[in-house]
């Protein structure tokens, strides 16, 4: 699993990150013992029941399991243990690499960790952000359960989540927001982010967007850029009306593509 083909770091870059989680992972389950005996240890370090996974197996099975999509059942045969200890291994780590923030390109050490970062970066080095909504398919509530119709996706008719993502103009991410239930529109998840504000706070900043953020576009017009919008009866218009919308269409969409493939 430690095959770049699996995880998705090579060698190098595997042991950097192991080295790196690991005291924050060991400061973290400390913590929580310290929390569940409400004072200090009474045994010696060791003691204790052991993880079936090393803490390493639980960052390898992480990074797999983000990577390929392979089931918890699979990556428990692969590991000879439990589903349910492969799920509970990956909500547990999952929260430490995603500490980390974004890596700025070409300027090694320097990490985005908030919106605020991400604005500043773009103003300081004049990068135009492209934002968009990215859905996830997931897997169908439970029947019955609350809010269950919420995860349905009205545009893929899945049952989805939804995260708000930031780019740069090569597609790199800069930034991906909160877990947000599929059914939420992007522009209502744009406006719970706070991006709209960052936009007033830095002024310099240029993003594009598509029809689903037009919002921000609307409301920056001299910052944000979105598709023109459809001409009135179009059917009856001329035909270089139509084509000429279409072709704007078609640059706006060609420039903010490289999002979508990521």
């Amino acid at each position: 699993m430690s095959h770049r083909a699996f995880c998705g770091l090579s060698a190098q870059h595997l042991g950097e990150l192991i080295a790196e989680l690991a005291p924050r992972w060991d400061a973290r389950c400390e913590s929580g013992r310290q929390q569940r005996r409400h004072g200090a240890r009474r045994r010696q370090a060791g003691a204790g029941p052991k993880y079936e996974l090393v803490f390493t197996d639980r960052v390898l099975v992480t990074l797999v399991h983000l990577r390929t999509g392979l089931t918890h059942e699979a990556l428990g045969v692969i590991y000879e243990v439990g589903s349910s200890t492969i799920g509970r291994a990956i909500c547990e780590i999952r929260p430490l690499p995603a500490a980390r923030g974004f890596a700025v390109p070409d300027r090694p050490g320097i990490r985005l960790r908030t919106l605020d970062d991400v604005f500043a970066y773009a103003e300081a080095e004049t990068i135009t952000l492209r934002i968009d909504g990215t859905e996830t398919q997931v897997r169908r509530p439970k029947a019955h359960s609350p809010g269950r119709r919420a995860f349905v996706s009205g545009k893929h008719e899945q049952n989805t989540i939804k995260t708000t993502t930031i780019s740069d103009h090569q597609g790199r991410t800069l930034w991906s927001g909160a877990v947000r239930p599929g059914r939420m529109h992007d522009q209502t998840a744009v406006r719970t982010e706070g991006i709209a504000e960052r936009f007033r706070m830095h002024p310099a900043v240029k993003a594009e967007v598509d029809d689903g953020c037009r919002g921000p576009a609307n409301a920056f017009p001299d910052q944000v850029s979105a598709p023109p919008r459809k001409p009135k009866d179009i059917d009856s218009a001329p035909l270089t009306q139509g084509y000429g919308w279409r072709e704007l269409r078609r640059l706006q969409s060609s420039r903010r593509s490289v999002l979508t493939a990521r």
